[in-house]
């Protein structure tokens, strides 16, 4: 087969990794700029060009989007899409994920549990909106936040009133949730890929600190889930459209409860804890979804 990674660094242990185990399986394997990459959009057909080169014959495009190119490498992938190619996150699908608020919408309506989440625009609405929610500790979120960045946590409604306005000030886009204190500062990562869980690490919170992200600081040990747990992460995946997914999961008193879904979740700290071929398994997952035919065009 002949795959495309979408990426801007080429260095990133992700995409080396993905490239490793594609090639490793006997696939020609390319890394992508998607800002380099730029498009013919005409009712004849579309067309991509990469540094001066067309750029055709993908059978399969993985992308590793970052959220702050989110827009136009999504445009880029849904040009592949269009083009014929097989991607295991659609581009509507990373959409659906980036988007903090029509994910849980989404999980919701499938009747995946979650931490109780609240929204409003209007600061006339504001005491209503927290009772809504109930009594503090609350957690506030951007919507476009990843990694653990713009989540704050208030233990008083009068703390969580004043940074839901300073938000509203700036024109920030945030939720506020209930906050599960029985976790003590710890989620379970788990890597969908297909209709299965193929990784999971636990993830555990620096001392004063409420969020497991490891690039904050956070610790990662191995992790056996429970079926249900298993289930859930699947089913939150699949409720998004995304072939590839981190579900973050974290143990609450009523059961598992789904904090986010990543679409490009990052591969090294499962890989090592886990010490699972992650990269593997989305290559398998390509080539079963695709019967491990390839296409004669190699024109790069």
């Amino acid at each position: 087969m002949k795959l495309a990674i979408l990426s801007r660094n080429s260095k990133l242990y992700s995409t080396r990794r993905l490239v490793e185990a594609g090639r490793e399986r006997g696939h020609s394997v390319r890394v992508l700029d998607p800002l380099r990459c730029y498009m013919r959009i005409a009712a004849g057909g579309f067309s991509l060009h990469y540094k001066g080169r067309p750029l055709t014959g993908y059978d399969a495009v993985i992308p590793r989007i970052g959220a702050s190119v989110t827009r136009y490498a999504t445009a880029v992938l849904r040009q592949f899409e269009l083009m014929g190619a097989y991607t295991p996150n659609p581009s509507d699908a990373i959409l659906r994920a980036r988007d903090k608020l029509r994910a849980h919408q989404l999980l919701a309506a499938q009747g995946i549990d979650m931490p109780v989440t609240v929204f409003g625009d209007s600061p006339d609405d504001t005491l209503d909106l927290l009772s809504m929610l109930g009594p503090p500790p609350h957690v506030v979120k951007l919507n476009q936040g990843s990694q653990g960045n713009g989540v704050i946590l208030t233990e008083k409604n009068s703390a969580s009133r004043g940074v839901v306005e300073a938000l509203r000030g700036l024109y920030a886009d945030f939720l506020v949730q209930e906050f599960i204190g029985e976790a003590q500062g710890a989620d379970v990562r788990c890597l969908v890929v297909g209709e299965r869980v193929v990784a999971a690490m636990r993830r555990q919170a620096s001392e004063g600190d409420f969020r497991a992200n490891l690039h904050l600081g956070g610790s990662a040990s191995a992790v056996a889930i429970s079926d249900e747990e298993a289930a859930v992460a699947v089913r939150s995946a699949r409720a998004l459209g995304l072939g590839v997914a981190g579900v973050d999961l974290i143990r609450s008193q009523r059961g598992p409860l789904v904090l986010e879904v990543n679409s490009t979740p990052g591969l090294e700290g499962v890989e090592t804890v886990a010490r699972q071929d992650v990269a593997g398994c989305i290559i398998g997952e390509i080539e079963r979804r695709l019967g491990g035919v390839s296409t004669a065009d190699s024109t790069a």
